[in-house]
C-alpha cells in the first residue's frame, strides 16, 4: 500500500501555543498568548537567555543539512568573494501545526498585509495572495556555472546570483513580523524555517527501497503560511539540529541530494545594476535576449515581476530564491527539485501525473451468484485462514470476520445473494445450506477476491441494489499531462457527474408489444460475412446472451451488420431498445416466458400512466453528461443498467515518484522477464483545483472536502453570518449544497455573536478578482486513499486474497495503461486552434514523443496563457537541461512497452465542448477491457484506430499522421458499449473525425502542432543540448526541426523507427553506458556513507548518538553495500532498469 512521509506527533492546541511562546522567548521575541503561556515563558526566560548566548558564541554553527548547503555556496561562489551566509538563528517549525498556528493571529481572525490576506475560518484558513494566478512564462532563471543552463531557461551570472542571495536572507522588517504575534505592543520579527524529506523513488520490494532527498524552507515570519502549505503536502521532517534528522546518517534512504528554498519576495523591487548586471554595451547576445542587462539605472530585476532563481551542479545540492509568495510556486519548486535528485540518482523519474488503481464495479440488481471460482481448491475459507489465521475470527456458519474491520466478511466462493430476503446463503463443506443476514454497511468479500455488498439506489428512497467488485486491478496512468488535461480527473469518482431518472413508456400495451416483436425476433441473418449467417441463434432472454451482448445486438455497425440489419436498426426508437435493455437486465429464468406480468404502469385518472414499474416498484436508469451541445445544454447518455463507477484508489495526483524495475514476480499477466514501472505519489495532500464546486452540488467531493474543518483554501471569498443568512434565505440555491455545506453555512449563520472564527468559505464562491469570480480557486484535500483508509484497505486485502498472497507478502500494481490527457481549444484572439484530436487517440512512440517534447496546450483556468509547457509538461518545473528528462522517460517507454492513448479535454473540435467528460470515462472502459483487448495492434486489426494520413489543403500538406491512430465508431460501438446502452450515438462522426466540423480549423490545428513541434525542437540546438540526446531522441528532434535526420531519414523509416526497439536499445552502447554510470554513482554515494560514519564515530562528544543511533552497525552495513555495489553481479541487476545519464 502506498506510504506518506512520516511527521513527528502534532501537538494539542495548548501545547501547541506554550511551544510557539517557549520558541520566541529563545529567539528574543516577546510572548504571545494567555497568562499561563506569559508565566511559563517568563520562568524559562534565564534559560532563554542563555541559550541565546550561546548561539552568539557559535554564530557559525548550523544543522548539517545547511552546512551542506552552505558548503555548496561556498565553492559555488567562491570565484565571487565571499558567499552569502544562511540565517543561523531562525524559528523552527519542527512540530506538525506550528505553522498553521503561527499563520493567523493568537487572538484575531484576520491579518492583512500588500502581499497577503489571510483569515480563520470555520472550516480551516484561508489565506488570498494578492494575485489569484501566476504564468510560468519568463520566471524560471539559472545561475551559471555547473550544468547547462537549457535555452528556455534565463540564464544569471553567478555574481548576480550571490547578490540576490545576500539580499533575500535580509528581510525587511515588516516582512519578517510573525502575523501570530499582531496587533501585540512588541510583534515577534523573525525567518521561521521547514525541514522536509520528499519522495524521489518508491520502494519496490525485491528490487530497490524507499528513497528520499532533504529540503530546507527558509521565509520571512508573514509567510509562515507557505511553510503550513508545504508542510501539509510534504510532512515535517524534525528538527535539522537533531542527529535523527540527519539525512546523512539515513544510509538506505538517502538519495544524496539536497535542496534550499528561500522566499524572498522583496526581491522584485531590486535593480539590476545593484545585482550586477551589465550594461546593454557589454552584455552578451544571450543577455540581451534574457534581459539579464540594462541601459538605464531604475530597470528593475525581471522587469519587476515575480521570479525564481535557482544554483546547482551535478554534485545534488540545488539553491532557489523564490521572488513571489504564490503557494503554487512552493509546491512546484520541491516538485523541480524531486526531479533533479530523480535525474541524479537514476533509476527513477519525477513525473507530472495523475494516477489510480481502477477496480471494475457492477450493479448486480438483488438476485447474484456468478462469477466464482468454484472448483479451485486454493480459494476456500479455509484456505484464507490457513494463510493468515490471525486475520479472521471463524463463525459457526462457517464464513469469518475480519480481526482488522468488523465490516469486512469473507464468505464461501459458491455464495448466493438475496436482496429481497436479505440473506447469503451457501453450502457447507458437509453439504448442508448455511446462511446469513446480508448488512447495509458490510462488505462480503469471496477467498477469490470478488466483493459484494448493498447500497441504497440514488433517484428512489426506498430501493437497494447489490454492487460487485472485481478483486484485480487496472493501474491507470497520466503522465505528461498538460494543464486542465484531466490529471485530477482520472482518479475521481464518476458518480457525481451521474443523473438518476425513471423509465417511461410511451403507450404501455403498444411499447410492450414492439418490444415482444424484438425479443422473439430471428437475429441471426444480421452478419454481413456469409460464413456467419444462421448461426447465432440465441434468444435475447436466453442465459446464454449477456446484456452487453444484447446491446451490441441492436447497436448498428457497418462493419459487422449487413446495410439491411443496420436500416432496421435505425428505425426501431431508442425508447423501445431501452425497454428491451431494461426487461433483459431484470429477466429472471424462472419468469418462464412470463416476463410481461413483471412489467406494468398505474392507472391515473382512470388511463394508464408513463413511468415503468417492475412488481410494483419504479425502475431506475441512469445517465451520464458527455459534453455539451453548441448552446449549451448537456449531452446526456443512458448508462447499462448493470455500471456501477468503478471502485478507485488514488495512486498519483501531480508529483509522482515512479521506478523501473527488472522484475514480473507476484504479478498476473506477465510471463517473460519484463521491466515494469511503478509509481507513488509525493504528496499527502493534494492542491485541487474544483472548476465543477462553483455550481452547487455537483462536485459532491469538494464539497465534502471544503466542509472539512482544518482546511486550507487560497482564493476564495472570506464570508461571515451575513452571508450565510442570506444563502439560507435563497432555499432553491441552498438546497443545491450537499449536506456537509449546508451543515457548514448554518453553523455560520448560527454565529449571531461574532465568536470566533467568525469566516467561513462556501465551495461556490470563489474571490472576486477584476470584479470577476477567480478561475483559480485552491484547496488542499486530504489524499483519497489517506482520507479513506477502509476502502483502501479492502482493495488492497481483494488483491491479496485473488493473488493468495498472505499479509506480510508485497502487493505490486505496476502500470497497466498509460492515457495521458492534452488540453483542446478552439481557436481565440490570440490563440491559435488547437482542436484536431478526437476523443482518444493512440501514438506510436516517435509521434508520442513529438507530443512530449513539445507538450502543447490549450487555454487552462491555473495559468494565464496557451502553448508548450515544455518536454513532458514540465518546463517550468525542470532544473536540468529536459533532455536529460526526455532520455528517462524515453528509455523507460522503451523498456516497458506500454501502448499510450491519448485523451481530449476541453474541446473536440472546435464546436463540442466537452471539459474533462472524457477524462472521467477514460478509466471506467480501460478498466473494462483485458489486457489482450487494450493492445493497440490488435485494436488496429480490428478496425477499432484508424490511421491519419497527411493530406493536401488549399495547396498545403497538412501532416495529419502526426496524430497517430484515432478511435472509430467499432471501438466506441464495443468498448463504450460497456458502459452506455446506446454507444453508437455517444460520440458522432463529427466528434470521431473532427475535421468534418471545420477543415480550415482543423488543417490550422495541425500546423499548430507541426509549427510547435519545430520551434521547440531547434531550442536543444540553440542550447547544444541535442549532443546530449540519446540516438532515437535525437532523430525525433532532427526530423522535428528539420524535417529529416542528419542521415537523410524521415519519420516513417525503418532506420528511425527501428531504433525504438526494446532489444535493439539494450544492445547498445549508449544503453550500457547509462548502466554503468549508474554503478559509478552508487560507488561514489556509498564511499560517501562510509566517509560520513567514520567522520562522527570519530568524534568526541557523540558516544550517545553512535550508541542511540546504532552508528556503528551502520557503518559496516554501508561497507557491505559499497562492496556489493561495485560487484559485476550489482552491475548485471541494472540490465532493464533505466541507468542513470552520464553527466
Amino acid at each position: 500500500m502506498p506510504t506518506t512521509n512520516s511527521s513527528p506527533a502534532p501537538l494539542s492546541p495548548e501545547k501547541l501555543r506554550l511551544a510557539i511562546n517557549l520558541r520566541l522567548g529563545m529567539l528574543g521575541c516577546a510572548s504571545a498568548g494567555g497568562d499561563d503561556e506569559v508565566d511559563m515563558a517568563g520562568i524559562a526566560a534565564p534559560l532563554f537567555a542563555q541559550q541565546r548566548e550561546l548561539s552568539r558564541r557559535l554564530a557559525q554553527q548550523l544543522p548539517p543539512v545547511d552546512e551542506r548547503i552552505q558548503h555548496f555556496l561556498n565553492t559555488y561562489l567562491a570565484e565571487t568573494g565571499p558567499a552569502p551566509r544562511l540565517p543561523s538563528r531562525t524559528f523552527i517549525l519542527d512540530r506538525p501545526g506550528i505553522a498553521r498556528e503561527l499563520s493567523l493571529p493568537v487572538d484575531g481572525d484576520t491579518v492583512d498585509s500588500p502581499l497577503l490576506k489571510s483569515y480563520r475560518l470555520q472550516n480551516g484558513v484561508l489565506h488570498n495572495p494578492a494575485n489569484d494566478r501566476r504564468t510560468t512564462q519568463g520566471v524560471f532563471h539559472i545561475a551559471e556555472g555547473g550544468l547547462p543552463v537549457p535555452d528556455d531557461k534565463l540564464a544569471v551570472p553567478k555574481l548576480t546570483f550571490s547578490r540576490l542571495l545576500d539580499l533575500a536572507v535580509r528581510h525587511p522588517a515588516d516582512l519578517l513580523r510573525l502575523p501570530y504575534t499582531a496587533g501585540r505592543p512588541s510583534p515577534a520579527e523573525c525567518i521561521v524555517s521547514l525541514l522536509l524529506r520528499p519522495l524521489v523513488v518508491p520502494a519496490v520490494p525485491g528490487f530497490i527501497g524507499e528513497k528520499r532527498m532533504e529540503i530546507r524552507f527558509f521565509a520571512p515570519g508573514s509567510l509562515v503560511s507557505n511553510l503550513d502549505f508545504v508542510e501539509g503536502i510534504f510532512g515535517n521532517a524534525g528538527d535539522p539540529f537533531l542527529a535523527e534528522n540527519d539525512a546523512a546518517l539515513d544510509v538506505d534512504g538517502w538519495t544524496g541530494h539536497t535542496g534550499c528554498v528561500i522566499l524572498a519576495p522583496h526581491l522584485v523591487g531590486v535593480r539590476k545594476h545593484l545585482v550586477g548586471l551589465p550594461h546593454w554595451d557589454l552584455a552578451t547576445p544571450r543577455q540581451r535576449r534574457d534581459g539579464m542587462c540594462w541601459k538605464t539605472e531604475d530597470e528593475l530585476y525581471n522587469g519587476g515581476s515575480a521570479f525564481k532563481v535557482c544554483a546547482r551542479d551535478a554534485r545534488g545540492v540545488m539553491v532557489t530564491l523564490i521572488a513571489d509568495n504564490y503557494y503554487g510556486y512552493c509546491k512546484k519548486e520541491v516538485k523541480t527539485q524531486i526531479s533533479y535528485a530523480a535525474n541524479l540518482f537514476g533509476l527513477a523519474e519525477e513525473e507530472h501525473a495523475g494516477g489510480a488503481l481502477v477496480f471494475p464495479s457492477y450493479d448486480l440488481g438483488e438476485d447474484f451468484s456468478g462469477y466464482t471460482r468454484a472448483g479451485d481448491a486454493s480459494y476456500t475459507v479455509a484456505t484464507v485462514i490457513a494463510r493468515d489465521p490471525e486475520l479472521w475470527a471463524v463463525q459457526a456458519e462457517g464464513h469469518a470476520i475480519s480481526t482488522q474491520d468488523v465490516d469486512t466478511v469473507l464468505v464461501p466462493e459458491e455464495t448466493h445473494f438475496n436482496l429481497r430476503k436479505q440473506s447469503i446463503s451457501w453450502r457447507g463443506v458437509d453439504g448442508t445450506g448455511r446462511e446469513i443476514k446480508l448488512l447495509a454497511g458490510k462488505t462480503y468479500i469471496r477467498p477469490g477476491g470478488y466483493s459484494v455488498h448493498m447500497e441504497p439506489v440514488r433517484g428512489e428512497r426506498g430501493q437497494w441494489r447489490l454492487v460487485g467488485t472485481v478483486p484485480e486491478t487496472t493501474l491507470c496512468h497520466k503522465p505528461s499531462t498538460v494543464s486542465g488535461g484531466g490529471k485530477s480527473e482520472i482518479s475521481k469518482a464518476i458518480s457525481d457527474a451521474i443523473l438518476p431518472g425513471h423509465v417511461f413508456v410511451a403507450d404501455h400495451d403498444k411499447d410492450m408489444e414492439a418490444v415482444t416483436q424484438l425479443l422473439e425476433r430471428d437475429y441471426s441473418d444480421r452478419f454481413l460475412d456469409p460464413a456467419r449467417a444462421g448461426k447465432d441463434l440465441r434468444p435475447v432472454l436466453s442465459i446464454e446472451r449477456t446484456l452487453g451482448s444484447v446491446i451490441k445486438l441492436l447497436t448498428p455497425s457497418r462493419r459487422d451488420y449487413t446495410p439491411v440489419y443496420n436500416s432496421w436498426l435505425a428505425s426501431i426508437p431508442q425508447h423501445i431498445k431501452e425497454l428491451v435493455f431494461v426487461i433483459k437486465r431484470h429477466h429472471r429464468p424462472d419468469w418462464a416466458g412470463n416476463w410481461r406480468a413483471h412489467f406494468s404502469v398505474d392507472t391515473i385518472n382512470g388511463r394508464p400512466g408513463n413511468e415503468l414499474k417492475l412488481d410494483g416498484r419504479k425502475l431506475i436508469v441512469n445517465t451520464l453528461r458527455v459534453g455539451y451541445e453548441e448552446d449549451g445544454s448537456w449531452r446526456v447518455f443512458g448508462l447499462r443498467h448493470d455500471f456501477h463507477p468503478a471502485a478507485k484508489v488514488q495512486m498519483e495526483d501531480d508529483i509522482t515518484a515512479s521506478v523501473v524495475a527488472p522484475i514480473a514476480p507476484q504479478v498476473p499477466g506477465i510471463g517473460a522477464p519484463v521491466s515494469l514501472k511503478f509509481v507513488q505519489n509525493c504528496e499527502a495532500l493534494l492542491f485541487q483545483r474544483p472548476d465543477d464546486a462553483i455550481h452547487r452540488g455537483y462536485d459532491k467531493q469538494a464539497e465534502a472536502d471544503i466542509s472539512t474543518p482544518g482546511t486550507f483554501l487560497s482564493n476564495y471569498a472570506p464570508l461571515t453570518t451575513g452571508d450565510a443568512l442570506a444563502f439560507i434565505e435563497d432555499a432553491v440555491g441552498f438546497s443545491a449544497y450537499t449536506a456537509p455545506m449546508q451543515a457548514v453555512i448554518r453553523k455560520a449563520a448560527a454565529n449571531t455573536t461574532n465568536a470566533s472564527p467568525a469566516y467561513f468559505v462556501s465551495s461556490a464562491h470563489p474571490r472576486i478578482v477584476g470584479g470577476k469570480p477567480s478561475k483559480n480557486p485552491r484547496y488542499l484535500q486530504v489524499r483519497p486513499d489517506v482520507a479513506n483508509p477502509k476502502a483502501t484497505a479492502l482493495a488492497y486485502l481483494g488483491l491479496r486474497l485473488s493473488r493468495r498472497l498472505a499479509a506480510d507478502k508485497p502487493v505490486l500494481t505496476p502500470v497497466n495503461v498509460v492515457v495521458p490527457g492534452r488540453r483542446n481549444n478552439p481557436p481565440e484572439p490570440g490563440v491559435r486552434a488547437l482542436c484536431c484530436f478526437n476523443p482518444l487517440h493512440f501514438l506510436e512512440l516517435p509521434e508520442l514523443f513529438m507530443e512530449f517534447i513539445s507538450s502543447m496546450t490549450g487555454k487552462s483556468p491555473s495559468t494565464t496563457g496557451a502553448g508548450s509547457e515544455g518536454a513532458l509538461t514540465k518546463s517550468p518545473f525542470n532544473a536540468l537541461p529536459p533532455v536529460i528528462d526526455l532520455n528517462a522517460a524515453l528509455v523507460s517507454a522503451i523498456l516497458t512497452g506500454h501502448d499510450v492513448f491519448l485523451s481530449s479535454a476541453g474541446c473536440v473540435g472546435p464546436k463540442v465542448r466537452v471539459d474533462h467528460d472524457v477524462s472521467l470515462l477514460v478509466p471506467e472502459v480501460f478498466s473494462r477491457m483485458s489486457a489482450a483487448e487494450r493492445a493497440a495492434p490488435q485494436l488496429i486489426a480490428e478496425g477499432c484506430f484508424e490511421k491519419l494520413l497527411d493530406f493536401e489543403h488549399r495547396g498545403k500538406t497538412v501532416r495529419a499522421s502526426r496524430l497517430g491512430y484515432r478511435i472509430t465508431t467499432r471501438f466506441v460501438r464495443i468498448y463504450f458499449g460497456r458502459v452506455f446502452t446506446h454507444p453508437h450515438v455517444v460520440f458522432t462522426d463529427e466528434m470521431l473525425r473532427p475535421e468534418l466540423q471545420d477543415i480550415d480549423i482543423f488543417a490550422d490545428g495541425v500546423d499548430t502542432i507541426v509549427t510547435t513541434h519545430q520551434r521547440v525542437a531547434e531550442s536543444y540546438f540553440a542550447d547544444g543540448s541535442i549532443e546530449q540526446a540519446i540516438p532515437p531522441l535525437r532523430a525525433l528532434l532532427e526530423i522535428m526541426a528539420k524535417g529529416q535526420t542528419s542521415a537523410g531519414h524521415g519519420l516513417d523509416a525503418p532506420e528511425v523507427r527501428g531504433l525504438f526497439g526494446r532489444e535493439q536499445m539494450l544492445a547498445s552502447d549508449w544503453y550500457q553506458a547509462r548502466l554503468d554510470a549508474k554503478q559509478k554513482n552508487e560507488t561514489t554515494l556509498w564511499s560517501h556513507h562510509v566517509k560520513s560514519l567514520e567522520g562522527i564515530l570519530d568524534q568526541e562528544g557523540y558516544a550517545e548518538v553512535v550508541t542511540r543511533l546504532s552508528l556503528k552497525l551502520r557503518l559496516i552495513h554501508a561497507k557491505t553495500e559499497l562492496e556489493r555495489v561495485q560487484s559485476p553481479a550489482y552491475r548485471q541487476s541494472l540490465e532493464g532498469t533505466l541507468g542513470v545519464h552520464p553527466l
